[in-house]
């Protein structure tokens, strides 16, 4: 098992044993681990992403403190969240992510996910390349939120 494996499941653990969120400190983690605060963050930036259904708050200075928590999964929740903190511009291989962790989270089905993939494909976005991403991002968001149930 990989350094950034081993801290991602410490973290996830660390969640599952609190109710609301989890506060740590950058160094003594790193300090904990054997390694050097950078691999700290690097893991909190790839493995608890918004897109992964996490909120990070990063704190600089005396260490720094890093606060995750854990948004709440239910398909609307999920959905509404992802839609919230996805930026203005998109593309291609970030929706591909963002359908596959919807497919692990079961907040899709394989028909949604071929649907929302086949809208958003440069095939279809027939536009200059610099707008592109922008429509994909407006066409993928307002597809979600038809996806949000009441």
């Amino acid at each position: 098992m990989r350094m950034s494996d081993v801290i991602e499941e410490f973290i996830k653990d660390l969640l599952k044993e609190e109710d609301e969120y989890v506060e740590i400190q950058r160094n003594e983690l790193a300090e904990h681990f054997n390694c050097v605060p950078s691999q700290i963050n690097y893991v909190i930036q790839t493995r608890f992403k918004p897109s992964q259904g996490y909120y990070v708050e990063s704190k600089r200075g005396g260490g720094g403190h890093i606060r995750i928590k854990k948004v709440n999964i239910t398909k609307s929740n999920y959905l509404m969240h992802i839609i919230a903190s996805m930026e203005d511009k998109i593309t291609a291989g970030e929706v591909d992510i963002y359908l596959s962790n919807f497919l692990s989270y079961d907040i899709i089905s394989e028909k949604e996910a071929k649907l929302l993939k086949v809208a958003t494909s440069d095939n279809v976005l027939s536009v200059p390349p610099e707008t592109r991403d922008s429509l994909r991002a407006n066409i993928f968001k307002n597809m979600l939120l038809n996806l949000v149930e009441d």
